[in-house]
């Protein structure tokens, strides 16, 4: 089956066009005069011809996922705890946002349906308890719509993070509010380890599961849906999974249980692709699966592992959903250090490379910061064992970047390990990796109106060409005045001094940090798929 966007249409796409070279003569004179000229005022720029940019030495990706998790359940990220003001849980977010910023981040994984409940005012599941500590409880505005608008103002990818089957952390219905639908639908669910689930193998609790979901798509600025690792629950020893009876009403076809849950997991993964596809084509769609599909040992496919497997423990088919193209991106928890026997990161980023490489799939790897200094081994001994994952992902050009679990590690135990990560490997910004079958078309070259040294760091105004409409603006800074410099400059990333959201006229300012010496400005313009256009033409600042 081919991945779930290749068969529409694609729009055209020109980020690979070659950089048109620098604007010259009188509009390279006009640019040069601070805050002057309107975009539309402005004549096109000169095209001397197409130059060829060769590969930069050395320099480090310019395009790459940075992001972290953002959990909610149990309160183990955003809110802090329950209870807190909306003032108060919007401070902690801007702060948690802010961090993810400062750290080189460019994308953010929220939780916003940890237990079949919700961040947003859902016609279909009550407001979630770890907002105000009481499951129902108005938390007094919208978390979803305030966490989208605060993660695109700083220019951050938004996910939003749902864990599909879980309804509680326990496993008394009494204690739901008493129109939760699996209270009032008792027969879509089971309880197992001390927790209560919606039925994977109950046809309505599978589609309720998937409307309440999509109701976030449909009605918020999303750029991604995202899952965990969670389908049917983890095994817990001395229990089984209590679904006997629905395998006799539902298990139609299937000679094996472990077949028929496995399909109940594809048939829900395939139609939430379908829905959201169908719904916003734009969107992202991925899972952050457990690390380990099945052992070599087990199944010749398999990595060469020894821990637990989730195609058999959980039901989870994580390599089908690759190869039969129903994610845009695939996020494994590679939770585990270098070196590990059952379970060695550098056997398993390799295998998991090779299972997306035809697919069309992107690779991230789920990073295990809430180990550090918690687990014995590397992760206590050794302060750059972070790093050293992803020196290793360096190596392997079907690695698109890393996210980590989760934002208050990356603050309190990991912030060592992910300084020298920072200092490291996201010295520079990146921008997000581009996936050519979610459609997207770079914008035209936007203009510098306005510069303005000044005494503190340096500002650019920045315009959109006419008739377009970028998304936001990534900014480039060559040393040196413009005479002579190749545009091609804006392909080594250690030129890349960040990114400015457009605002709503399509117009941004952005402030450079303070660097030394005279240098060259220049601009580009990205849609929201992260398709880039030419350069703008030079602003030179002594």
């Amino acid at each position: 089956m081919a991945h779930r966007n290749r068969n529409r249409p694609r729009r055209a796409h020109t980020a690979s066009i070659p950089r048109t070279a620098l604007m010259s003569g009188a509009l390279a004179t006009a640019l040069t005069i601070p805050f002057l000229h309107a975009p539309q005022a402005l004549a096109t720029p000169e095209e001397p011809g197409p130059q060829e940019c060769g590969p930069v030495e050395d320099a480090p990706p310019k395009r790459q996922m940075r992001a972290e998790w953002i959990a909610g359940v149990e309160n183990i990220d955003w809110p802090s705890e329950q209870g807190l003001s909306a003032q108060e849980q919007q401070a902690e977010l801007v702060e948690l946002y802010d961090g993810a910023v400062d750290k080189g981040l460019n994308s953010v994984i929220v939780q916003v349906r940890p237990t079949a409940d919700a961040f947003w005012p859902s016609p279909h599941e009550p407001w979630s308890e770890w907002l105000t500590g009481e499951q129902g409880g108005d938390p007094g505005y919208d978390p979803l719509e305030f966490a989208v608008e605060e993660a695109h103002e700083r220019n951050l990818e938004f996910h939003a993070w749902y864990n599909p089957y879980r309804v509680a952390m326990h496993d008394d219905p009494s204690r739901l509010v008493d129109d939760h639908p699996a209270r009032q639908n008792p027969e879509w669910t089971f309880s197992y380890g001390g927790q209560l689930y919606y039925d994977p193998g109950v046809p309505e609790a599978r589609d309720f599961v998937i409307e309440a979901m999509m109701h976030s798509v449909e009605n918020y600025d999303l750029d991604g849906v995202h899952f965990d690792d969670y389908f049917y629950p983890y095994p817990v020893e001395g229990e089984e999974i209590p679904d006997e009876e629905t395998f006799a009403e539902h298990g139609e076809g299937f000679d094996d249980i472990a077949d028929w849950r496995r399909d109940n997991v594809d048939t829900m993964v395939r139609e939430v692709s379908e829905a959201v596809n169908a719904t916003k084509p734009h969107v992202k769609f991925g899972i952050s699966p457990f690390g380990i599909w099945r052992n070599s040992d087990t199944d010749p496919a398999g990595s060469d592992t020894g821990g637990m497997q989730s195609y058999d423990e959980q039901y989870a088919d994580s390599r089908k959903w690759v190869t039969e193209g129903w994610l845009d991106y695939i996020n494994p928890q590679i939770y585990w250090h270098i070196g590990l026997d059952v379970a060695d990161y550098s056997v398993l980023v390799p295998w998991w490379e090779e299972v997306a490489a035809t697919t069309g799939t992107h690779l991230y790897i789920g990073q295990a910061a809430y180990k550090v200094g918690q687990s014995a081994g590397p992760w206590t001994d050794d302060p750059g064992e972070l790093s050293a994952h992803l020196d290793f992902n360096r190596d392997r050009p079907g690695v698109h970047g890393d996210v980590y679990f989760s934002a208050t590690s990356l603050r309190s135990n990991a912030q060592e390990a992910f300084d020298i990560v920072q200092r490291e490997h996201y010295a520079h910004p990146a921008l997000v990796p581009v996936d050519p079958d979610l459609g997207g078309q770079a914008p035209d070259a936007p203009y510098v109106t306005g510069s303005a040294p000044g005494k503190g760091d340096p500002e650019l105004e920045l315009a959109p060409a006419k008739g377009s409409d970028p998304a936001y603006y990534a900014v480039y800074a060559i040393e040196g005045t413009p005479e002579g410099k190749p545009v091609c400059g804006i392909e080594d990333a250690r030129n890349l001094l960040g990114t400015v959201r457009a605002g709503q006229d399509g117009t941004a300012t952005f402030t450079a940090p303070d660097i030394e010496g005279g240098h060259t400005f220049y601009a580009t313009a990205l849609d929201r798929l992260h398709h880039e256009s030419d350069a703008s033409g030079p602003r030179y600042m002594p």
